[in-house]
């Protein structure tokens, strides 16, 4: 059965009450859901269409909750998909939620349509079908592209064709060096990726066109074969009038569903570059939900709906003429709702309707499922009537719980919704927690709550002090959850309240109480000082508060604490500042707060320099008396005062307070000032007020009291007089726009029903102001703006009797997007091995689309200067720099190594895209441990040193320190030898050594910054060795080159040493051994990194079998050497030692002189300038290693092969890394670059000696000299 299901909705419960359907949410009180019964709903499922990654375990959601707790099962295309039967799928426990691991398996297998059904008692939910499918980011296909030639001013596209993915790919063009083809009104991206010229130009010349397609679920690119355009000038096209390139005809149609974006296309041919414009036939644009790209070829629509259907004229204009496109736009609609059907909780014999209201074009198709199985197909239910869109229950009754699911169609899509119907029968119950206290102040609004739960749900009434009935009416209002609320709580309104739940199962009742306290004055307020320097200030603030309330008295200075100082002593109602100094000048405030409210009162401390004089006594007035109104208006009236007595100080002017009983009583507030010399003041006063004046006088030293306050004058509602204040647009996403304001006061608010007309506009266009009104609140979110663009905002207060000023314009900003455009102008700077500095020029402001936070910096090291490949496990780096930045540094970085790093720009929304890649060089350091370090070939006084180059070499290797002394049997250390090498030499034979030696070497690299950390070696010299060649196990294929060179053994006690030469890179190598004639399993022994092992524990006069083999777990090719015989003698060996035999003595020394007379046969020839020809050269070599000549003594250094870094036929490969030939000739040409050979005047070659196609593979020789056959080598590398 293929069913279409979309994401069940989340159990907002309703009952029906009586035989009509009112809702009621279920409460979430556990202590309430716990014996419940509850069919399963669908609270979390995975979306309709899931692509995943191969790299990565499937996960498919599958989440519900009900009582008892649901059970849960799958189907795969229709059909039972058992889980237990797959070792590879897992079910978390308590969830139906599935976790697939595909790793080693075809994640092919596993993709298909799955549904998760959800079972208990009470009914069956169904999940989506839930369509598994595997990303895909398939390789371009093969083709060659022919070269484009084209005379200036035709028109020109160059196709793109990327391969289909899944999700398809984003197309973009760049050239060789990853630089972005830069895009304007002649030169366009289309939508499918293709390339257009509306003319070309000579500039448009380029070998490196290339299309390139990110796949984004695998963050892949792929890269087309570059398409090569040449652009002649000797014929050029001349000006012509347009033309369109795409859409093809005059007409063309397209079709977008409901709430999708519509993107509309139009690209244009001619000379001079056409330039289009868009408009609708018969109607405008949706200037909110419109945008431009692509230089205004391309239109699009966001959240597309019916009135964008229509047809939309492009026209592409020059100054020869126009062209004219008309695209039809269907719009259809895959199904939304209109109203999805909701649970219902229903009481026996009760009835309740589900609806499912749902719209689309075409029409959607409506069917219903009882706990997942087609209605026509359920078990017969006579209270159950279907119509349409509509399910009619009446009279249920208890066990008829179930499940429906509501599916709707159509060609474009389905929706499908879980309603659950939960038959119950209880008796009401009250959540409001009983006895509890309510507390509010007088003239403040009090809300008692009774919330309760009960099927069918209960009827709630109010008692006072248990005994009173409270009916809806001023003061009171009963709301429909059971909330009690009192409009304007009075002391009187305290007791004891009741609320009683009743329906037809039982009565409940709770009791509450309402304590309403008397509000928090300040009766006494501090009082303006004028204090001498040295003296003492006190401020008193007496306060008047309800007695069952706790106050806390808190005082400030300028609205900050106070400072910490011994001299500010805080007492109950007053502060007092001693030995006044002029730092302690500022305004003084004074907190009372409880828990409930607050009052406060301010006053200034002006320091005067003390008098030597006794001063005259001056006071504070005393308060004016007998006020008046008089001529009364509807915006004015006239006050009149007597003044008090001044005390010896002029009253400097009178300040004129009022009070508003009707919105903020018990309140005094500011109002005018008049000079000292008035004694009446013309009061300008607001609409809706009952205002009570009071006047205070003020001198030098501080104001009086206040005075009497007059009578009561009420003034009559008008519109607002002012509008709010603090406009403030700001988005907080892409693509809204949040308008925020602080609102009216009741004073402000001249009248009844105040509102606010938000009215809303982008900035430097001609479009109408968007208006809604809005009420009781301070923000209003507009959605569907565009990004980061600045809005025109106006919010106009209105009221009852009109509307208030025209407002101000504001300018406010919609919601951020990720920045667009990279940093330009990369460049840095290296300051020292481990220090860079990079400088960039920053990013326009426009691509930012958001507010700058910064910029980030990502660097990766890739290689060494003396590597020639990159290396792969090198971890990026990212080091982020605030504010609008132009440079950065970058610390710890790798010495003598190659650096490439990119910048993106950051704002609140995120990352923009990386600015192109810079690469750059670090100096030279000190370097690495050599990399491995062995000895070879041990004989009776003689052995081979043999190490490996640095990793880590941090600049060119300048040679190696080679120490090494004797160790006797009781570790004792002999003298120390100290030896140095060039940098290309990594092997020494050392010869004149004590037989059954132990020697210790120490070895270190160094370059011209120092020697670097040393490692070291122990080995012995040995006697009575055998040798044998290195074999290949029978049936494998070879190695390229043997992995296994000379090997060589010899006994000590109860053991035998075996040495030898490895030149493979197999990760596991063995010696194994077996007695002679033995059917027993080989014995083996791990001895990866080392070229040399000890056998102990072999029994004495004992013969065994010895042989080397290396295995690679990835390759199953064995490589073994042949076997030896080693025979462990039954008596220790008592040798001889030979350094003191007589013959021994004479035969050194004939051979020494003979080495004598040899250096100096050669020291002649050199000197006259006698010729080497090269196979003399390479038969003074035992080792068939080829040289190129150095400058300095004439000699051949090493060459190796440089295509693929293979060994040349019939060679091997030593563990130094070097390619040896077996085969050399003896023509010059074959080793110079087109046999150019370069002679002295003395006739000795000097030219460039190399291999052909060969490189050295030691790098990091390069020299500021003149050019040597080595130098000339590196710069051909």
């Amino acid at each position: 059965m293929d069913w279409k299901w979309v994401p069940g909705f989340g159990a907002v419960l309703l009952i029906l009450l009586s035989h009509m359907t009112s809702a009621l949410e279920v409460p979430l009180d556990p202590k309430v859901l716990e014996g419940l019964p509850q069919p399963p709903t669908i609270t979390l499922q995975s979306p309709k269409d899931y692509i995943f990654d191969p790299r990565e375990n499937i996960v498919i959601h599958c989440e519900a909750k009900g009582k008892p707790n649901p059970s849960f099962s799958w189907t795969r295309n229709g059909t039972h998909f058992d889980v237990e039967k797959d070792s590879k799928v897992l079910m978390k426990p308590g969830s139906g939620t599935l976790v697939i691991d595909i790793s080693g398996e075809k994640a092919e297998a596993y993709e298909g349509t799955y549904q998760c059904t959800a079972h208990n008692d009470h009914g069956t939910a169904v999940s989506n079908n839930i369509v598994i499918r595997q990303s895909r980011s398939p390789l371009w296909s093969k083709e060659r592209n022919e070269a484009i030639t084209v005379q200036m001013g035709v028109s020109l596209v160059l196709q793109c064709r990327p391969p289909a993915g899944l999700p398809p790919p984003v197309i973009f063009w760049m050239d060789n060096n990853f630089q972005r083809l830069p895009l304007d009104q002649r030169v366009s991206q289309a939508l499918n990726g293709d390339l257009y010229f509306s003319n070309v130009l000579p500039e448009d010349t380029r070998s490196d066109y290339i299309c390139y397609a990110r796949f984004p679920h695998t963050q892949t690119i792929q890269q087309k074969q570059p398409i090569s355009v040449t652009v002649l000038n000797n014929s050029p096209e001349g000006e012509r009038r347009p033309g369109f390139m795409t859409p093809l005809g005059a007409t063309s149609t397209k079709m977008v569903l409901r709430g999708e974006t519509l993107e509309l296309e139009c690209i244009a041919e001619g000379l001079p570059t056409p330039e289009i414009s868009w408009k609708k036939n018969g109607g405008e644009l949706p200037s909110s939900r419109m945008s431009f790209r692509n230089f205004k070829k391309t239109l699009k629509i966001s959240d597309v709906n019916e009135a964008d259907a229509g047809d939309y004229h492009c026209t592409a204009t020059n100054n020869l003429g126009t062209a004219h496109h008309i695209i039809k736009v269907i719009v259809k609609a895959a199904p939304f709702w209109v109203s999805a059907p909701r649970n219902l909780i229903l009481a026996p014999n009760e009835t309740g309707i589900l609806t499912c209201r749902v719209n689309g074009e075409p029409k959607p198709k409506i069917s219903w499922f009882v706990n997942g199985v087609p209605i026509e197909n359920a078990p017969e239910d006579r209270s159950r009537k279907v119509e349409d869109d509509t399910v009619i229950l009446n009279n249920v009754q208890s066990g008829s719980s179930a499940v429906y699911q509501c599916n709707a169609s159509n060609e474009f899509g389905y929706l499908m919704a879980n309603a659950f119907v939960n038959v119950l029968a209880e008796p009401p119950r009250v959540l409001t927690p009983p006895n509890r206290v309510y507390q509010v102040i007088t003239n403040s609004p009090a809300l008692l709550h009774c919330s309760t739960f009960g099927s069918p749900i209960p009827t709630i009434t109010w008692f006072k002090d248990s005994q009173t009935s409270i009916k809806n009416g001023d003061p009171y209002v009963i709301h429909e959850n059971g909330t009690l609320e009192i409009n304007v709580a009075q002391p009187l309104n305290s007791g004891k309240y009741t609320c009683i739940a009743t329906n037809n199962l039982g009565i409940k009742e709770n009791h509450v109480f309402l304590e309403v306290k008397e509000p928090t004055r300040i009766l006494r307020q501090p009082e303006y000082k004028v204090v001498q320097r040295g003296m003492s200030a006190v401020f008193e603030c007496k306060v008047k508060h309800d007695p069952s309330l706790i106050p806390t008295m808190t005082w400030l200075k300028d609205n900050g604490e106070l400072p910490d100082h011994e001299r500010f002593v805080v007492d109950t109602d007053s502060l007092t500042i001693k030995d006044v100094t002029g730092d302690d000048e500022g305004t003084y405030t004074c907190i009372m707060n409880t828990t409930l409210d607050q009052d406060s009162a301010s006053a200034m401390l002006t320091v005067v320099e003390a008098t030597p004089t006794p001063a005259i006594a001056y006071e504070k007035p005393d308060p004016p008396t007998d006020l008046e109104l008089t001529d009364q208006t509807e915006r004015s009236v006239q006050l009149t005062w007597i003044p008090g007595d001044e005390h010896n100080s002029p009253t400097q002017n009178f300040l004129i307070q009022y009070e508003d009983l009707l919105h903020q009583p018990g309140v005094w507030l500011n109002l005018t000032e008049v000079a000292g010399t008035s004694t009446t003041a013309q009061l300008n006063l607001s609409p809706y007020v009952y205002y009570s004046f009071r006047v205070l006088a003020q001198n030098h030293v501080g104001c009086s009291q206040p005075s009497q306050p007059s009578r009561q004058y009420r003034t009559n509602p008008a519109a607002p007089d002012e509008n709010p204040s603090n406009v403030h647009g700001e988005g907080t996403e892409p693509g809204n726009l949040v308008i925020s304001w602080t609102p009216l006061t009741g004073f402000q608010s001249n009248g009844p029903g105040l509102e606010y007309r938000v009215q809303w506009r982008q900035k430097g266009t001609s479009e109408d102001w968007s208006t809604e009104s809005v009420a009781n609140v301070s923000q209003l979110v507009v959605l569907g703006t565009p990004t980061f663009v600045p809005y025109e905002i106006k919010v106009q207060a209105f009221n009852d009797y009109g509307n208030g000023p025209d407002p101000e314009v504001v300018t406010g900003y919609s919601g951020e997007d990720v920045p667009s455009s990279a940093p330009d102008s990369v460049q840095v700077m290296v300051h020292n091995s481990t220090l860079a500095e990079v400088h960039w020029e920053p990013v326009p402001s426009p691509s930012v689309r958001g507010k700058l936070q910064g910029y980030k910096i990502y660097y990766r090291r890739e290689r060494g200067l003396h590597e020639t490949e990159a290396a792969t496990d090198q971890e990026e780096q990212v080091l982020t720099f605030s504010g609008n930045r132009s440079e950065g540094r970058l610390p710890g970085l790798q010495p003598y190594s190659l650096y490439n790093l990119f910048i993106r720009v950051l704002n609140n929304k995120g990352e923009g895209p990386p600015s192109p890649s810079k690469t750059f060089e670090t100096p030279e350091g000190v370097p690495g441990p050599p990399s491995s370090l062995n000895v070879i070939n041990q004989g009776l006084d003689s052995l081979t040193v043999v190490w490996g180059p640095p990793v880590n070499n941090n600049g060119r290797l300048a040679g190696y320190t080679l120490k090494y002394q004797p160790v006797n049997n009781s570790n004792e250390l002999g003298p120390v030898k100290v030896m140095t090498f060039q940098a290309n030499e990594t092997t020494i034979t050392l010869s004149n050594l004590n037989s059954s030696m132990l020697y210790k070497f120490y070895l270190s690299a160094k370059t011209i910054k120092g020697s670097g950390p040393i490692i070291t070696r122990e080995a012995f010299t040995v006697m009575d060795t055998t040798r044998t060649q290195p074999t290949v196990v029978t049936g494998k294929e070879p190695p390229v080159g043997p992995a296994f060179g000379t090997v060589n053994t010899s006994t000590i006690e109860d053991g035998a040493l075996i040495s030898w030469e490895y030149f493979g890179h197999h990760k596991n190598v063995y010696v194994e051994y077996i007695v002679e004639n033995s059917k027993e399993d080989w014995k083996k022994e791990l001895v990866n990194g080392s070229h040399s092992h000890v056998i102990k524990g072999l029994k004495p006069g004992t013969t065994y079998k010895v042989r080397l083999v290396a295995r690679d777990p990835a390759d199953s090719t064995v490589h073994s050497t042949g076997e030896v015989d080693v025979t462990v003698p039954a008596v220790p060996n008592r040798q001889v030692d030979i350094a003191t035999q007589g013959w021994f003595i004479g035969l050194m020394c004939a051979i020494a002189l003979l080495i004598l007379v040899l250096l100096i046969v050669c020291f002649i020839k050199r000197n006259k300038g006698g010729k080497y020809p090269v196979k003399e050269k390479e038969d003074a070599h035992q080792d068939p290693e080829i040289q190129p000549m150095k400058e300095d003594d004439g000699t051949f250094g090493e060459y190796s092969d440089t295509e693929d870094h293979k060994p040349l036929k019939g060679s091997r490969t030593p563990s130094n890394g070097t390619v040896r030939r077996d085969e050399s000739d003896d023509s010059l040409v074959d080793y110079g670059e087109g046999g150019d050979g370069q002679f002295n005047e003395d006739g000795s070659f000097i030219g460039q000696y190399s291999g052909k196609k060969e490189k050295d593979t030691h790098e990091g020789n390069e020299s500021s000299e003149a050019p040597s056959p080595v130098n000339a080598m590196n710069s051909f590398v």
